[in-house]
């Protein structure tokens, strides 16, 4: 059964903007779950040589001042506490009454984030994220055309924006691996989207008086397999990565899990019918033939 994603469109901008809109609210109303390499702090790695439950771990930061803080068991056993900025006595205080409450234990890692630090990654994640806009633009424009750019740039924006949303309702932890996986979604999806646009741009030269919703629909039914391939086996090995992998990377995979369904959706049902309308607006209901 065909399906027409030009005749249908609206139903994929409803879905976007419910989305986009409840992300919104979530962001408004309860923001990011900023880690500590954005807001500063501590995090300590401690390996107890008895048993420890982690609810009477929180209890012991709780008791110590340190309400809000963040533990997280790693696979080897060991806890990862992330607490507000300690100087290096109101750590070794808070590993005495540790040591005290729990028996024995082992300072694994233990590193001071300051909060001029998260400041500068939010500053050079900003400048990353422009200068790969304006790269893409500059490239999609001299390979196709201004306005393929302009729909692609608009979908990759869609794109990240679900991540953040999805991430902000849910209240995951944002660090900096978060970061690298947002611009690694933005390079990974506009490949996607240009398959689609480099097929669009082939039939257009091709087929004779046929409308443009029907060029846009036929290219995204050749690219589909295409793209369904690349995402499905791209998502596998994410998949294996984010249930069998270390507590390092969950975040960075789970971001790009996320970002890669969003992506494959923008391509097929977004990017080419964003580039539709705005052909639409600028040259009619025909394609004109060269």
């Amino acid at each position: 059964m065909k399906i027409s994603v030009i005749e249908k469109r609206k139903i994929w901008y409803i879905i976007s903007v419910v989305i986009l809109l409840a992300g919104m609210v979530s962001m408004l109303v309860q923001g990011l779950n900023l880690g500590i390499d954005f807001v500063g702090g501590n995090k300590i790695a401690v390996q107890f040589e008895q048993q420890v439950d982690i609810a009477d771990l929180r209890t012991a930061l709780n008791e110590n001042g340190l309400e809000g803080s963040k533990i997280q068991e790693l696979d080897d056993g060991s806890f990862m506490l992330k607490t507000t900025e300690l100087n290096q006595a109101e750590q070794d205080s808070l590993m005495a009454d540790l040591t005290s409450r729990f028996g024995e234990l082992e300072i694994v890692s233990s590193s001071l984030v300051g909060p001029s630090v998260g400041a500068e990654l939010k500053k050079n994640a900003v400048i990353a994220l422009a200068l790969a806009v304006l790269l893409m633009i500059a490239y999609i424009s001299y390979r196709f055309e201004l306005h393929f750019a302009i729909a692609g740039v608009i979908a990759l924006f869609h794109d990240i924006f679900i991540v953040v949303a999805i991430f902000s309702i849910l209240q995951l932890e944002v660090d900096s691996t978060f970061i690298a996986a947002l611009l690694t979604i933005f390079g990974y999806s506009i490949n996607d989207k240009i398959v689609v646009f480099d097929r669009i741009r082939e039939n257009m030269g091709r087929v004779k008086k046929d409308q443009l919703s029907g060029i846009v629909d036929l290219s995204i039914r050749q690219s589909f397999t295409r793209s369904m391939n690349t995402s499905i086996s791209t998502l596998i090995l994410l998949l294996a990565l984010l249930f069998l992998g270390g507590q390092t990377t969950r975040i960075f995979v789970l971001a790009m899990v996320i970002g890669v369904i969003a992506g494959t959706y923008s391509s097929l049902c977004i990017a080419s019918p964003i580039w539709y309308e705005i052909k639409m607006h600028i040259k009619g209901s025909r394609v004109e033939t060269k």
